[in-house]
């Protein structure tokens, strides 16, 4: 599922505003932790969480063009 980030909570955690119109803290894996820098309105995949549903966590942030990419073809909504 993709969202944006709206708020940086504080070590590997962000507040992500979903394609299905909810709004979920989300964790960054270990794995991308140290190699990508996750800011205020970047494009990320998330994985909601199957036990909770207001969690997820991230697993990729796509780049500017990336998005917009995904914006045109439609898979990203508007309001996101």
């Amino acid at each position: 599922m993709l969202g944006r980030v709206v708020k940086l909570l504080g070590s590997d955690h962000i507040m992500v505003k979903c394609a299905d119109g909810k709004v979920r803290v989300g964790r960054i894996r270990g794995k991308l932790k140290r190699r990508i820098w996750v800011r205020e309105n970047d494009v990320v995949l998330i994985a909601p969480w199957e036990f909770q549903d207001d969690r997820c966590d991230v697993l990729w942030r796509y780049t500017i063009p990336q998005a917009d990419l995904l914006r045109q073809k439609g898979y990203l909504p508007q309001d996101v």
